[in-house]
């Protein structure tokens, strides 16, 4: 007879990846999966889809704050955790999805909000829609989801057909019951591949159990070129400034061209595209002095003003290389954000996706790697929840990112934000 300690561990994954794998399931899983096809054309307006990544970027910058205590170096991704989230909430009922609504700023009603996931993901598909531009050869940009549930586990035939029509998410069983350890290995195994190893050992030893009942997977790859590449020849150590005053020898990038700048006070801001023009990361750096402060200032309403401010010009820019993994977990986060319920038994309603009260989130965890060279970026990133042109300016502007700073990348079209960190040390 089922308790609802029996079934209650529920794990999520959110896999943000950057690679050239095609998306594939690791092992050979039987699969529960609604007959409806995913909808091509969902029904959502553009009004959605301005109200659904205005509130993605506004859950981005609050989980940005509840997260930078941590030590070094940081990077994660909102999208993916938005969009792995939103697949929960589609399970959500009563209070659990009244906090998870309101932490995660989901403004539309649900009838809309899924429709314009959908739209958002049929978007960014298209980013890499001319393979004839030789700049877009090894530009990538997809999005896949998929569940791994407990095999004979009844979930509700609602739930499986949102999941598919908006989503394109099926279900591959999984005997977390029988075995856990080989269930967390084919979820691992699938991951490690995804991101052609750049992300191993993603859910710890003990993180599935036998209450294990559904892992929702959603992998983001990103791997675009520069625009304008750097040259690599140019690349020479150079002097980067900690913020305790030391300075460290770091590989210092340089390229003198024309980039959207901004400069406001405490900080300046470049906006570096890649191919296609479509995708930009910015580079948000603080005056000397000032991070901390900027650092804790920084929300959406900031980053809204920031963008419409950026304007062109010729910019001689310094840029380190860098290359890092950060970790960390995300039950707390969430917590202080509002969405408490979700991770508490007894507390939790998930019944849109079983039927019953029994299941809850038991842990959030998020590893994410970023590669940053002349060339351009490789970026990955997973979460588990255990479930044109213009006028040549007059001067030219020297900018040197000789200290900590933050950056993003972004979709530009929708203003989604894919990426989100900051670099302390590149050296690290």
């Amino acid at each position: 007879m089922k308790t609802r300690f029996a079934i209650a561990h529920f794990l999520f994954i959110l896999a943000l990846l950057s690679a050239c794998a095609t998306p594939s399931g690791g092992g050979q899983q039987s699969v529960a999966q609604s007959d409806k096809p995913r909808s091509t054309a969902p029904n959502a307006s553009s009004d959605d889809l301005k109200s659904l990544t205005a509130g993605t970027r506004a859950f981005a910058f609050d989980l940005y704050q509840q997260i930078r205590a941590q030590q070094g170096n940081l990077f994660f991704s909102p999208h993916s955790i938005s969009l792995a989230l939103a697949m929960t909430y589609a399970g959500a009922r009563g209070a659990t999805a009244q906090q998870m609504q309101q932490a995660l700023h989901f403004s539309l009603p649900a009838a809309s909000l899924h429709p314009a996931f959908n739209a958002l993901q049929l978007e960014l598909a298209k980013r890499e829609k001319d393979k004839n531009d030789p700049k877009l050869t090894n530009f990538k940009l997809s999005v896949v989801n998929a569940l791994w549930g407990q095999t004979g586990y009844k979930f509700t035939p609602d739930y499986l057909d949102l999941l598919a029509v908006n989503y394109g998410a099926g279900m591959r069983l999984l005997d977390y019951h029988a075995n856990p350890e080989a269930a967390r290995q084919v979820i691992n195994d699938w991951v490690a591949k995804q991101t052609v190893d750049k992300i191993k050992g993603l859910i710890p030893t003990g993180a599935i159990d036998p209450n294990t009942i559904l892992v929702l997977t959603n992998a983001i790859y990103f791997n675009a070129p520069w625009f304008t590449p750097f040259n690599a020849g140019s690349t020479q150590p150079g002097p980067f400034t900690l913020l305790d005053g030391s300075q460290t020898n770091v590989p210092l990038m340089h390229i003198t061209r024309q980039f959207a700048y901004a400069s406001g006070s405490g900080f300046l801001a470049i906006e570096l595209p890649y191919a296609g023009g479509e995708i930009s990361m910015v580079l948000l750096v603080p005056d000397a002095g000032k991070f901390d402060t900027f650092e804790k200032g920084l929300s959406a309403a900031q980053w809204e003003t920031i963008r419409a401010s950026l304007k062109s010009t010729q910019v001689e820019l310094s840029l380190p290389k860098f290359q890092f993994t950060s970790e960390f977990k995300l039950n707390d986060p969430l917590n202080k954000l509002g969405m408490t319920s979700a991770f508490q038994p007894g507390q939790a309603d998930l019944s849109g996706m079983d039927g019953t009260r029994e299941l809850f989130i038991s842990q959030a965890l998020h590893k994410a790697f970023i590669k940053l060279d002349e060339q351009g970026t490789e970026a990955a990133a997973v979460t588990a929840i255990v479930v044109g042109v213009t006028s040549m300016p007059a001067e030219t502007v020297s900018v040197k990112v000789d200290r900590p700073f933050l950056f993003l990348i972004q979709d530009k079209p929708t203003g989604e934000i894919l990426f989100l960190g900051r670099v302390l040390n590149p050296a690290q």
